[in-house]
């Protein structure tokens, strides 16, 4: 089992930028593939990005696409998302997760192995 915290939500205007990181702890990191979902109020926990363990293969929400980075850096242990042009319906408890299989799609919550306990993002007008 990996641990993971995240950090670096907060409060930011329509427009503005944030960076989220996910530090892990307790295995290999660069181990597991990587991702990145959110969780709005009401809603279900959805895909926004994920990085292979080498960090060279990137995949986004169409969503996100254009406005969102996904990084790692192996030696620190860490996985961050740059979010830039932020929207209000970006607004989210944003969740880091870790896949240790190579098998099952990196789209789907259920093929993660390990989750951090969600940083809030709140996009203001």
């Amino acid at each position: 089992q990996v641990q993971l915290v995240e950090s670096g939500g907060g409060w930011v205007q329509a427009g503005g930028s944030l960076r989220l990181s996910c530090t892990a702890s307790g295995r290999t990191f660069s181990n597991y593939a990587m991702g990145w979902f959110r969780q709005a109020p009401g809603k279900e926990r959805e895909f926004v990005a994920a990085i292979s363990r080498s960090g060279g293969g990137l995949y986004y929400a169409d969503s996100v696409k254009g406005r969102f980075t996904i990084s790692r850096d192996n030696a620190e242990n860490t996985v961050y998302l740059q979010m830039n042009s932020l929207n209000i319906e970006d607004t989210a408890v944003y969740y880091c997760a870790a896949k240790y299989s190579y098998s099952g799609s990196r789209y789907f919550t259920s093929t993660y192995d390990d989750w951090g306990q969600g940083t809030q993002v709140t996009v203001a007008s």
